[in-house]
């Protein structure tokens, strides 16, 4: 019987913690530190990487990201390091996809080249705005002149440049996102990824929300107007959204985050990485403690995970719902029957059907692009209560 997390795929996730400066809607985990032994992290990677060996061998590895923090700030001998280390642990796909997360502000060709010569074939660039004024209130620190530079330095080391923009932003208006928009959609890029600010908790955004000082936010129906305006353009550009926020060229699609949508297994290496396992017949979901030294002590200690939890039929037809139904290609009904031993109330699928939240077409369950405006509401009304 084939394992259920083939049908996603097997992908390696490796966090690098260190940022230069931290923006202040960012809720990941990143942290500014002057002081970064690269040694003692080269030691902790490889040790971790050869414990998660220990327990997937003989496994086709078909992604490997590098996530953040700011990888770009990594030196190109460490990634280099790293993923010697992999190649001899696992073997890999003919066509294994190989990101690096980049910011503009820490591009520099030389280091580029190197990690292109490590292996590195694609780079994610965090641009975020494409006007000085709004990246200064996103509390970055590059330039758009910086960030087109960077772009261009990327685009003749790599074929595939992918980048972020941020939309919904403070005193934006559905023409500036228009004119912006367009604009990414000229450059020469096969990827782009769009988000919808989100104010989290804990960030000092949110902080500033909740003192009543981030003012100028759009209403609930101009940032709607924006996600529409935002699929209408990149349709027309030949860029069409394969998941809520991303949207690609054919072929050009994230294979690594695709891994994640489908619900495959993944590896979480370093400080804060989540991973999901399946081990004999159960599936694990893996957490590392969150602090950077933390995380060294226990790698020394002899292993990097804080936490390893199996997660129950129940609670894996939630995540793949949940992850699935991000895609426009949706779920199988089938295969969540074979994850939790039963089916999506039809009541449920009946009602998002008629309202035109969900296409149903034989085994798959598609939102439709209406549904994916309001996705969490169709993912509550499909999965089971408590």
């Amino acid at each position: 019987m084939t394992a259920d997390w083939q049908n996603g795929g097997f992908g390696l996730y490796i966090h690098w913690p260190f940022c230069a400066a931290k923006c202040p809607y960012c809720d990941f985990n990143s942290h500014v530190s002057n002081n970064i032994d690269n040694n003692q992290w080269l030691r902790s990677y490889l040790s971790e990487l050869t414990r998660a060996a220990s327990e997937t061998q003989g496994r086709v590895l078909n992604s490997i990201f590098f996530g953040g923090g700011t990888p770009s700030l990594m030196a190109p001998e460490l990634v280099h390091a790293i993923l010697d280390h992999v190649r001899a642990l696992w073997p890999q796909s003919n066509d294994i996809e190989c990101t690096l997360e980049a910011n503009p502000g820490s591009v520099e060709a030389g280091r580029f080249r190197g990690y292109a010569d490590a292996g590195v074939n694609r780079i994610s660039m965090g641009i975020q705005a494409l006007n000085d004024p709004d990246l200064k209130r996103l509390g970055r620190i590059h330039s758009v002149s910086e960030a087109k530079a960077a772009f261009d330095t990327a685009r003749q080391i790599f074929d595939r440049v992918s980048f972020d923009l941020i939309y919904a932003r403070q005193d934006q208006t559905l023409d500036a996102w228009r004119n912006e928009l367009t604009e990414a959609l000229a450059m020469s890029i096969d990827h782009l990824s769009l988000y919808q600010l989100t104010i989290e908790q804990g960030t000092a955004f949110g902080d500033r929300y909740n003192r009543g000082k981030l003012r100028g936010l759009p209403t609930d129906d101009a940032a709607a107007d924006m996600y529409e305006l935002t699929q209408d353009l990149c349709d027309a550009a030949g860029m069409p959204a394969y998941e809520v926020s991303n949207h690609a060229r054919d072929g050009a699609h994230s294979r690594h985050n695709l891994i994640y949508w489908r619900y495959g297994d993944y590896i979480g290496i370093g400080p804060g990485a989540h991973g999901r396992i399946t081990l004999g017949d159960h599936r694990y979901a893996t957490e590392t403690r969150l602090a950077p030294n933390a995380w060294l002590q226990d790698v020394a200690a002899g292993n990097g995970e804080a936490l390893r939890t199996a997660v129950s039929s129940r609670d894996q037809g939630i995540e793949y719902v949940m992850m699935g139904l991000r895609l426009v290609d949706g779920i199988s009904h089938q295969r969540y029957r074979t994850i939790t031993g039963n089916d999506i109330d039809q009541t449920a699928l009946d009602h998002l059907s008629e309202i035109l939240m969900i296409h149903v077409d034989g085994d798959r369950i598609r939102a439709t692009r209406d549904g994916r405006a309001v996705l969490n509401s169709v993912i509550a009304t499909l999965l089971p209560e408590d």
